[in-house]
């Protein structure tokens, strides 16, 4: 009986072996890639890159990698509060044609936000991948599901990435789009290195420095700034990271990506809005990293910097990065947007909401908060 149970350890300890080997074999291309060639030659001529790495305009302290580990720690020690109480209610809003004259988009968790602008459909930071990591043993999960499948996205005609971070940018998203659309690819300078390691096409990835533009469907994407870092390993700021400024003939979109508050929104604002729409990110701020994550009265803040006319809370509710409680973010925003007169719109994840209705917030979140 003892060898019997001997050899069915082993045997179990080979499946899991097994296993966790199958898990690890995607991480080097995760990772990403490298920009050698052209590519290298025009980031080292931007003016942000300076030895070896991209700067902020306004210097910033990231979270410093000897302390990941101990912040890591304490996030999954401190559970309490950080998670919904129950699950978050999702909308399967249908994919009808979108107004030739319009303004709706549709958040579907996180970041991940699909804006309909006058007849054209821009995808930002799409991740459907379960975790936001290079592993898919380890790293933040998802607190709810998508609201649709990747499969059923509608046509797009742009996808516009923020930044390299994992929550930004998924492999498994790229590959999967690459190969079921045609749209191209607008990304900061130097991440056009991962996404020709994962496949897409050199024809499909525009890659611009700071007020750079390019036109594509008829849209004005200019590549504007933000206050961030970025890096899939511990190597950092190998690739730039910024927001990003949708012009149609008559409709603006701003999506801020991942940033800390600084004055160049208030710059952004005079040379390329007002915005009908902002996405501006209200999650996952810490006094540990001030410089690089907003807070929610800062994300409004910005919004009025930007010229903004409604605001749409982005990165939040869907993973667990920071210390504060799952349903913090939308409380402080809610109360900041009503005493500064702030039109705000709070949607379930996968509701479409219309730019030109008047916001109707159904503080829906509350029911979730943990008691």
């Amino acid at each position: 009986m003892a060898a019997r149970g001997s050899v069915g350890r082993l045997i179990a300890g080979g499946l899991a072996l097994a296993a966790a080997g199958w898990a690890l074999r995607d991480v080097p291309a995760e990772l990403g890639g490298r920009a050698t060639g052209e590519r290298l030659a025009r980031m080292t001529r931007s003016p942000r890159f300076r030895d070896g790495a991209f700067h902020n305009p306004v210097p910033a302290d990231p979270v410093p990698a000897t302390g990941a580990p101990q912040l890591l720690a304490q996030l999954l020690r401190d559970r309490a509060g950080r998670r919904p109480a129950g699950p978050v209610p999702l909308v399967a809003s249908p994919a009808t044609p979108p107004s030739e004259t319009g303004l709706s988009a549709v958040w579907y968790g996180h970041a991940t936000t699909l804006v309909e602008i006058e007849g054209r459909r821009v995808l930002f930071d799409p991740v459907w991948s379960e975790r936001v990591s290079p592993s898919r043993l380890v790293g933040p999960r998802r607190l709810h599901p998508l609201p649709v499948p990747l499969a059923e996205l509608p046509p797009l005609d742009a996808v516009a990435i923020s930044h390299d971070h994992y929550d930004h940018l998924d492999r498994a998203t790229v590959r999967a789009l690459t190969a079921t659309q045609t749209m191209p690819f607008l990304v900061p300078l130097g991440i056009g290195a991962h996404l020709e390691r994962w496949g897409v096409p050199a024809p499909r990835i525009i890659e611009l420095d700071w007020e750079e533009e390019a036109v594509v469907a008829g849209l004005r994407f200019t590549a504007t700034a933000a206050r961030h870092f970025s890096g899939r390993t511990l190597r950092r700021n190998d690739t730039l990271w910024g927001s990003w400024a949708v012009a149609g003939p008559n409709r603006r979109v701003f999506y801020a990506g991942d940033s800390g508050y600084f004055d160049g929104y208030a710059r952004i604002g005079a040379a390329h809005g007002p915005f009908d729409l902002t996405l501006m990110p209200i999650g996952a701020y810490s006094p540990a990293w001030p410089d690089i994550h907003m807070d929610p009265e800062q994300a409004v803040a910005a919004h009025l910097d930007l010229g903004g006319r409604l605001l749409l809370p982005v990165h939040w509710a869907t993973f667990t990065l920071a210390f504060h409680p799952w349903a913090e973010p939308v409380d402080r925003l809610w109360h900041e947007a009503k005493a500064r007169d702030v039109r705000l719109a709070v949607p379930r994840p996968g509701d479409r909401i219309d730019a030109d209705a008047a916001p109707q917030v159904d503080p829906w979140w509350e029911m979730l908060t943990q008691a």
